[in-house]
């Protein structure tokens, strides 16, 4: 059950990488095609997102291929910390798109010039939107299923995708019909600040995989009171925590009888193993048994 389980998980997150690639390829020739024809600066920061899009999806395609492959004698946890990195390496490309639209938008400040074409332009816009919401729907279902950081990442940049879609539309209908050439870049600079808040964002969730950092607190109270529910454990210390991308890691010392028998031991070990699976399928659990009240523990270590 758990290896198709498992086998679902990685059929889910092949399509939905492949998928993005697709899409994000098909946008930005669509886009192309509209900025050529409009000559909309915030058309050009939706293109130049797309672009960078095609790149990131690339990417991400090989990171969870790599991250998908099993551990091996140099790598015994696995290769799952590839998806952070491709989060790292999404969270560029997102910062230079916004770098980029930055500049051209003050370029535009000094040197106005109005859209053409909009209606051709606002058609193409609606178009992105209803496939990129079709993507990330798609995309949430597959985080559910797989707590995929990478997929998580997209699926975040595809929500952003749909609002930059919404600003081009904006921009295009009030440029034009108003005769405010200043209102396509100003829509460029905001369209340019959701992009760094969002290579933010995506940027902390991966230095958060890469540094090795605990489960929440509640997750750790979960722990310590899946391990209090068997009767024959006295306590716990040295509880460390840490995610790889799709894996998950809980280690820890248990506390039982020090006249206990190893093979007893061993058992109520494996038991408690067991318990915390239940609540927490995808880790990798390593219990390490100590005596209890033989050994000094720091408030630190109980924590």
């Amino acid at each position: 059950m758990t290896r198709n389980k498992n086998n679902r998980k990685e059929r889910l997150l092949k399509i939905a990488t492949a998928a993005s690639v697709a899409v994000a390829i098909s946008l930005t020739l669509i886009k192309a095609v509209a900025w050529y024809k409009t000559g909309s600066v915030a058309m050009m920061g939706s293109l130049l997102d797309s672009i960078l899009d095609t790149a990131a999806s690339i990417l991400n395609l090989l990171f969870v291929h790599h991250a998908l492959q099993p551990a091996d004698g140099r790598h015994r946890f696995g290769h799952g910390k590839a998806e952070p990195l491709g989060g790292i390496f999404q969270a560029v490309f997102i910062a230079g798109s916004a770098l980029f639209l930055i500049v051209e938008s003050i370029r535009r400040f000094i040197t106005p010039e109005m859209p053409v074409n909009t209606t051709l332009g606002i058609n193409i816009m609606l178009l992105s939107s209803v496939v990129v919401a079709l993507l990330v729907w798609f995309q949430h279902h597959v985080v559910k299923e797989t707590e995929s950081l990478v997929i998580e990442a997209d699926a975040l940049h595809g929500f952003g995708d749909i609002v930059i879609n919404l600003g081009v539309i904006f921009a295009l209908l009030v440029s034009t019909r108003f005769n405010a050439p200043y209102i396509d870049p100003l829509v460029g600079l905001f369209l340019a600040g959701i992009l760094i808040r969002g290579a933010w964002k995506i940027a902390h969730r991966s230095m958060q995989h890469l540094m090795d950092e605990e489960f929440t607190e509640q997750e750790r109270e979960t722990i310590r009171k899946i391990i209090q529910q068997h009767p024959l454990t006295n306590d716990i210390h040295d509880l460390r925590t840490r995610r790889a991308g799709l894996s998950s890691f809980i280690q820890l010392h248990l506390e039982l009888d020090g006249n206990m028998k190893l093979e007893q031991a061993h058992r109520i070990a494996d038991e408690v193993e067991t318990l915390i699976l239940k609540e927490f399928p995808k880790a990798e659990v390593l219990i390490h048994q100590d005596p209890h009240g033989k050994e000094a523990v720091s408030s630190f270590m109980r924590s």
